[in-house]
């Protein structure tokens, strides 16, 4: 108590005392350090965390996390089919970590208009789809209700597709597929989507799952794959591997070996997520950067206040106080000072996360970043755990400096002004 007592004196008689100029410059200087420290630690964090979120959920919204496909269409542009019928599906979903199965076929074709074509990537989805992300994604025009057994020629394109070819919702289009013959289709765009993912944006063009199974002439149970979503994502390789041990290697009636491929492994997605993965590097070097300056400029600050207090460390030594209770006294004084400077650290930190999530006051190029604007993910124990963690490192910093005190004689210090 009495040392906690002290260094409350302490504290408060360096604010308000005019002749410790040195005390109270030190004082700021070290609030100052950890107050920055902290606010661009949480900034960091919860910029890269927010932009690993946004992408991620794109990447897996429009692609989902692991897929159920025929083993020859890991060599091939196109898709060959498997037999996905509601055993299949049932098994799938009963699999522990599953959220949700969904059919999905995909052709390789042309958009063709008078003055331009455009090479695609037709995917058919059927009743059982979520929708939710696509019709984030839109932009103009509607996702029509496409029912399983019935052709609607309609499709929704990208608005990268559109300017590319002119076209604009309520326009119809030519659709060529080749394989021994060429088969053409007369499709009505009906929406526009922009994911400001160029490798989605440039190919896909969403439309029914029946006219996928008319193209390829595929029977009424079979598609190119089964997209899954699990519950965690954290533990989708858990669930890759479950899935895996039921189906890899096994054939369908036609002889179609199934494969298990994730999101991580795909190759429109795997250079994505690697890209992500560098990005906790960056936090981590950032946040050891950032407690070294917390640290150093704590430990200027102990130094210089252990000095403008000699006089009083050498009366309290000479009245009996141990080298021990006078270094506690100063550490608990120093803390203090860090406690205020993780009270400003937070509100200038998250100050600026939340005006970037009301506002978005920070514009990115869609093109080179995924978004237009910079994505913030304020998480409640990410920001504790940043607040203990620096307080901790930077007390811990001060427990060699307060050694100094060792070193002071009585006699000396008393007389010292």
């Amino acid at each position: 108590m009495l040392t906690f007592f002290l260094a409350r004196r302490f504290y408060k008689s360096a604010a308000g005392d005019r002749k410790r100029r040195a005390s109270k410059l030190a004082i700021r200087i070290a609030t100052a350090g950890v107050a920055l420290g902290l606010a661009v630690m949480i900034i960091s964090i919860s910029v890269v965390k927010g932009f690993q979120q946004e992408i991620s959920n794109k990447l897996t919204g429009f692609s989902s996390h692991l897929m159920v496909l025929n083993d020859s269409s890991f060599a091939s542009p196109q898709s060959y089919p498997i037999v996905t019928d509601a055993q299949l599906l049932q098994q799938i979903e009963q699999t522990p970590g599953v959220k949700h199965v969904q059919r999905v076929s995909q052709k390789m074709g042309i958009l063709k208009t008078d003055s331009a074509y455009q090479t695609i990537s037709l995917k058919g989805v059927g009743p059982e789809y979520d929708l939710r992300f696509m019709r984030q994604q839109m932009v103009e025009g509607r996702i029509p209700q496409w029912k399983g057994d019935k052709m609607s020629n309609q499709i929704v394109i990208s608005q990268m597709q559109a300017q590319n070819l002119g076209l604009k919702v309520g326009q119809k289009v030519y659709a060529y597929f080749f394989e021994q013959t060429i088969k053409m289709r007369r499709l009505e765009v009906v929406g526009i989507y922009n994911t400001n993912m160029p490798h989605f944006d440039r190919h896909f063009v969403l439309t029914d799952i029946a006219t996928l199974r008319q193209l390829n002439n595929w029977a009424q149970d079979q598609s190119s794959m089964l997209e899954i979503y699990v519950n965690d994502f954290s533990n989708l390789d858990h669930v890759q591997t479950l899935i895996g041990k039921q189906i890899n290697g096994q054939t369908d009636r036609n002889g179609s070996v199934y494969s298990t491929l994730s999101v991580k492994e795909h190759p429109y997605t795997a250079s994505a997520f690697s890209w992500l993965e560098v990005l906790n590097l960056n936090v981590w070097v950032i946040l050891v950067l950032m407690m070294g300056v917390a640290g150093f400029t704590m430990i200027s600050g102990l130094l210089i206040l252990i000095l403008e207090r000699t006089r009083t460390i050498g009366v309290l030594k000479a009245m009996g106080a141990t080298g021990s209770r006078i270094r506690h006294t100063f550490i608990i004084y120093a803390a203090l000072i860090v406690v205020k400077g993780l009270a400003w650290g937070n509100l200038i930190g998250l100050g600026i996360i939340l005006s970037q999530q009301w506002w978005g006051w920070v514009q990115l190029d869609p093109e080179n970043y995924y978004v237009s604007a910079a994505p913030v993910l304020i998480n409640g124990w990410w920001i504790l755990g940043l607040n203990v963690a620096t307080l901790i490192v930077t007390v811990l910093s001060l427990i060699v400096p307060s050694f100094v005190i060792a070193h002071i004689q009585p006699a000396k210090a008393i007389q010292y002004e």
